[in-house]
Parts: C-alpha cells; structure tokens; sequence
C-alpha cells in the first residue's frame, strides 16, 4: 500500500492499524536545534485520545509516546525523528462478525475490492485511530512555527449535527469535551449526545481552524498552491467530506465587490479569501473549514452485501465514537500546522532572502 506519507520538506510517514501492536510516525525535515520531548507530543496526544468523556469511543488508551530517534540532549538534530505509539486496549474479537461482510459508509468494500485483502479489525489501516500519528507529527509543526514564525494554530467544534456553535470564548475550547467555543452550549450537546447514543445511531460535525500570524509569501502560484495543498491534506482526514478555505461555499452568493478583499494602508478590510491569494498567503489569518460526515460504524442494522455479492445485513457493535467530529479538533489543528510548516521550509529554501519594496500591509507580517 502507498500513500502513507505527505509533505515535501516536512515530510510525515504513518504506519500501523487499529487493533495491531502499536502506530508509528517519521517526520522528516524537522530542522536542528529545537528543544523537543516526548512531552511536547503528549499534550497535544492527550487532547485526541479516546475515553475522555462519555460521548465519544470508551477505548481505554493512554497513547503514551515514545521517541526513538532524531532527538538528541533535548534538541532536535535534523535527522529523521521517529516515534512510537502503542496500542494498549485492542478487542478484535469485536469485529469477528464483520470479516466477511461491508459495513455501508465505511471503507471496507474499497479496500476489499482494491487489495483483495483487508484487516477488518476496527477498520484496520482505515481506522481514525491513524491520526494520532498526524497529532504527534503536528505538535512538533505547531511548536516550530510558533518559536520561528509566531504562528499560533487554533481549532474548535463549530457545529454538531443540527447544533451550530458560536466562537465565543477561545478559552473555553479545552475547557469542554466538545472543544466547543461556548461552554453554555455544552448541556444542549451533552443532551443530543446521550439521545443519539441511546438510538444507536451518529451524527456528523465542522471544525473550524485557524492560523493566526501566518507571513505573506508562503505557496506556490500553481501546483503548489497553498489553499490546494491545506484542502488536500484535510481532505485525508478520516471522515472529511469537505473542506472550505474562508468563505468557501458562502462566495457563490457573494458580489466581487463584497467578496474581494478591499486594501488599505492599515490593512485588509475583510477575509473572504481565508488569508491566501493566488495560492499565496496574505499574511491574515488563514481560515478553514472541514464537514466530517457521520461515524459509519453504527448499531442499528445496515442493508449490505457479502464478500460473495450475497444480499445481508450489519449492524456494529463494539466501541465507536458516535460522533467522530467531537475529537476532530486537534487533528484538523495539527494537519493545518504540517502543511504551513512544509510551505515555511520551501519558502524559505526559494525566496528566503527576497525582499520587495512594498511593506506589508498593516497587521499582515512577512
């Protein structure tokens, strides 16, 4: 199986399944120097692991990572720096009805189809259990740009089903199970949960991000384009059905005249384009957007078919994450810091010296 990795210069390479020993990563292209530890992952480790409240998946992992190379006295040494994430609470015997049959949403009947093989062990290779493995990877991308740049990447639950969720506190994000940016709407979330859980059925969610602090420059103006290159990367997030980068779907509405981002000498006076043009960051915040579809794995029974084409049923049981959105936000956070890292390190390798004569317009940075 190819496509395990993504990136240019800051390369990330996953591997493992979801109810085998362990998963592992290797970031590639980190540059020397940067204090980093197993703690540094952790924390943003601990924020995606399951069984953290009562509305998502009651597998009992601790996620404890270990680095096993590109580490040396606290800093990073510019080598390839591997790490290794066990699994500690695999029940593959829950999937023992589901080997010969495809649970409908899922990727099972693709990869069956595809490989003419497949682990139906939580999804194997397919499970959302892999993006811990991009958490880790985005850690180190969060910390870098945040000691080089000043970037600050921030996410948050922005809607949950038919719950729409305001940004009203940035505090609150880690202070709810939710992530969600308005702690007087956690008892209404909580009471959809529970009701939703009892039915036996999911629901979908958005996960808005943002990256505060972003310089003009970054992006190719073709291929490589910046907005394409966060779309695709979002896009391989288990679960995402859309990516939206700033007004996204709301510009087929929108005039030129509102939609264009007016200049001034004090700056730009909106951000419809997400903080790239052209593929191009503006130096404002970029801005994103991802619809994460509902979880497929569900109790109530699913018409489908065999691995003989024979017409059956499924229904799932085992432990599920009813909504795989609630635990979407540090993963959508971290994919945008991989991307913005690789951009940093490419821009800097082309133009890093290039200086214009027009100043950045007030409250953009380069």
């Amino acid at each position: 199986m190819s496509g395990n990795s993504f990136g240019t210069l800051f390369c990330v390479t996953s591997f493992g399944e979801s109810h085998g020993p362990a998963y592992g990563g290797v970031v590639d292209g980190c540059p020397p120097g940067m204090a980093l530890s197993a703690a540094d992952l952790q924390r943003e480790l601990d924020r995606r692991k399951p069984g953290s409240s009562r509305h998502v998946t009651q597998r009992r992992e601790s996620d404890t990572v270990e680095i096993l190379s590109g580490v040396y006295e606290g800093r990073t040494t510019g080598t390839a720096i591997g790490f290794l994430i066990r699994n500690e609470d695999q029940r593959p015997k829950d999937y023992a009805a589901l080997a010969d049959r495809f649970r409908p949403g899922h990727a099972d009947y693709t990869y069956w189809q595809k490989y003419a093989v497949r682990d139906p062990r939580g999804g194997g290779r397919a499970s959302a259990r892999e993006t811990m493995v991009r958490v880790a990877a985005g850690a180190i991308a969060k910390k870098w740009l945040q000691l080089r740049y000043g970037v600050t990447v921030r996410g948050y639950l922005a809607q949950l089903g038919p719950h729409r969720i305001a940004l009203r506190d940035w505090a609150a994000v880690d202070a709810n199970p939710f992530f969600a940016p308005d702690l007087t709407m956690v008892p209404q979330l909580e009471a959809f949960m529970d009701e939703l859980r009892a039915g036996g059925d999911s629901c979908g969610a958005r996960v808005n991000a943002v990256a505060s602090g972003v310089p003009v420059g970054w992006g190719e103006p073709v291929y490589g384009r910046l907005d394409a290159d966060i779309a695709g990367a979002l896009m391989s997030i288990n679960a995402v059905k859309g990516v939206e980068i700033g007004a996204g779907f709301a510009a087929v509405e929108q005039h030129g005249s509102e939609h264009g981002d007016e200049m001034t000498p004090q700056g730009f006076l909106s951000n419809n384009n997400g903080g790239v043009l052209g593929g191009i960051s503006t130096g404002q915040d970029v801005t994103v957007s991802v619809a994460l579809k509902p979880t497929s794995s569900i109790r109530l029974p699913r018409r489908t078919i065999d691995v003989q084409g024979q017409a059956t049923q499924v229904a799932t049981s085992g432990r599920h994450d009813p909504c795989v959105g609630i635990r979407a936000t540090p993963i959508v956070e971290a994919v945008l810091a991989c991307v913005l890292m690789d951009h940093a390190l490419r821009h800097r390798a082309q133009c890093g010296d290039v200086g214009p004569p027009t100043p950045p317009i007030a409250g953009s940075v380069r």
